[in-house]
């Protein structure tokens, strides 16, 4: 524990690149490897679900440090940070010794494994009043700092400045494997034992489970004009869908589907599951998954696609009212080979073979995915090639640019730009796959509520609500948190502070003044919002000095771009 804590603090303290990958690399070279294990797991992403009350924790922080609620409400709304409030308001210890003092041959007291397995996990199935004596015997065990870190897993809201892949690369400097290895390694699902950690940085480890997906390949955004691409035929052009990103894999007679968040949601997806039991075993499908409209030959709206999202069991109402597909747009594994390394163009060739042997799945054929066999889906229409962008050879950029500007009418986000050649590579290298996405809706809304953002802006009101008008009411419509320099959220945070009227929690209205251009992607229709919509991905575009609040636009305005967009 002492030499994770010390880990974290130093990735904290820094925004610099190299100073990351050296502390991570020191913390590797003495940790034992059922610490680093862990470690990793925290610092990739993974938590453990949080294991007391907030409430409860507050009551006994504010009986360990003797303080009334009301004071520590008022640390708690400064720091901005439950678990650094109560690191900080609890009392010092005077012998910390025993916590401190690790045995390096792992068999510590104060380990990370033994912390989280045996101390931690375990306070989940407690009764309250044994939760309150463990939690604080856990505090008497540690100074400030390392409290921090513990109330930070133990809250399930662990995280640090630090990347997956700057683990990875200095996982990759400390091992001397690839890092393209250790990628493909951490993919999927595994525990963190010291067993696995001992196959993770083994380089002679060759096994690859049987559900294992490859690492994605990911593009960048385009950014220059797409002539400096070259020669337009070069390239391979494809929608860029709004979808679920996923590898579909067929091996040992198994199916598996792998979203790119790494969450297998196999079940999720019951009829491409079905389909994919024709595929021969030794096939991985890179593709998009998508509520599909047959009749328009469109996808259907995101809401859609995440009714499907997060259950164990699809049901035949659901089958029916958001059928999927998967439109598999590559093929990395054939015949059990993985073929990245070959061009594009030839996986894009043997992809079609693939789909092309896929038999419709008639009803009589039995399958527990589905509630009854009348809900199978042909295996032509649950797995397929995605509609091409145009009829005809692209031969100008030119021509290339107008179908990118129909996009929105296939609720697409844009185009893909792929090089023939390319083959599939690891990560978001710059160069072979390129986004070219159309330009987002804007509106001008004004700011009417907010609250304090996280990690290093909890000191700052950088989380805000916007409205736009209805008649003489401002509506409330969207959220964001993203788009403005450090400098203006500095200053948004004092206007704030100045002109607050209400407080609901930790949320503030604020008088109507402030005005921001927001950018999003898509819209759709939603009884869940007062306004009556959605909208998919809202930014800040930039702040508007130069308008009123009475400038903002109306509901009227987004209702139109709605009806647009439905076109």
């Amino acid at each position: 524990m002492k030499h994770f804590c010390e880990l974290y603090w130093r990735l904290d303290s820094t925004t610099k690149t190299r100073e990351k990958v050296t502390a991570l690399r020191a913390y590797f070279e003495v940790a034992q490897p059922k610490d680093a294990i862990w470690a990793i797991h925290f610092l990739t992403g993974s938590r453990i679900k949080r294991l007391v009350n907030t409430r409860l924790l507050r009551e006994w922080a504010i009986e360990q440090a003797n303080v009334s609620a009301w004071l520590f409400e008022e640390c708690y709304d400064r720091v901005g940070d439950l678990a650094e409030t109560i690191s900080l308001i609890l009392p010092p210890q005077e012998n910390l010794s025993a916590a401190n003092d690790e045995d390096q041959n792992g068999n510590e007291e104060h380990a990370l494994q033994n912390l989280i397995e045996n101390q931690l996990t375990p306070i989940r199935d407690l009764e309250p009043d044994q939760q309150r004596q463990r939690v604080i015997e856990l505090w008497r065990q540690f100074d400030q700092r390392q409290r921090f870190v513990l109330g930070k897993l133990m809250m399930g809201g662990f995280r640090v400045g630090v990347s997956k892949r700057l683990v990875i690369r200095a996982l990759a400097e400390h091992t001397g494997i690839e890092a393209a290895t250790i990628t493909h390694r951490l993919m999927g699902q595994w525990q963190p034992t010291a067993e696995f950690y001992s196959q993770l940085v083994d380089p002679d480890e060759n096994e690859t489970a049987i559900s294992k997906p490859y690492p994605f390949f990911l593009a960048n955004p385009l950014k220059d004009d797409p002539e400096s691409l070259g020669d337009v035929t070069d390239w391979i052009a494809e929608w860029k869908w709004d979808g679920i990103r996923a590898q579909l894999i067929r091996r040992a007679g198994e199916t598996f589907i792998w979203s790119r968040g790494e969450d297998l949601v196999t079940d999720q997806f019951p009829e491409v599951a079905n389909a994919a039991s024709q595929l021969p075993d030794g096939t991985v499908l890179d593709g998009e998954i998508l509520g599909w409209d047959e009749d328009a030959n469109r996808p259907l709206e995101f809401s859609q696609l995440q009714r499907r999202l997060g259950r164990k069991k699809v049901g035949k109402k659901l089958l029916a009212e958001v059928p999927v597909v998967l439109l598999a747009f590559d093929l990395i594994e054939h015949e059990g080979e993985d073929i990245r390394e070959v061009p594009l163009s030839k996986r894009q060739a043997r992809l079609q073979k693939v789909i092309e042997a896929l038999a419709p799945v008639t009803t009589e054929e039995p399958n527990s995915l589905f509630e009854t066999d009348a809900d199978l889906k042909p295996a032509a229409v649950a797995i397929r090639q995605p509609p091409g962008v145009s009829k005809k050879a692209i031969e100008r950029w030119s021509e290339l640019a107008e179908i990118h500007e129909s996009s929105k009418s296939f609720r697409a986000e844009g185009l893909m730009l792929k090089r023939r050649e390319s083959a599939y590579q690891v990560g978001r290298p710059v160069g072979d796959w390129w986004k070219w996405k159309v330009e987002p809706y804007t509106i001008d809304a004004v700011l009417i509520y907010a609250q304090r953002g996280h990690g290093r802006r909890a000191n700052l009101y950088t989380d805000y609500t916007f409205a736009v008008w209805k008649e003489d009411q401002l509506v409330p419509f969207a959220k964001a948190y993203s788009g403005l320099t450090d400098a203006e959220m500095r200053q948004v945070d004092k206007f704030v502070r100045k002109n607050t009227n209400e407080k609901f929690g930790p949320v503030r209205s604020v008088t109507p003044e402030l005005v921001f251009e927001l950018a999003f992607e898509n819209i759709q229709r939603s009884t869940r919002h007062k306004s009556g919509i959605a909208v998919r991905f809202p930014r800040i575009s930039r702040w508007r000095h130069d308008k009123k609040p009475a400038d903002a636009d109306k509901l009227d305005t987004i209702l139109s771009m709605l009806d647009a967009f439905d076109d």
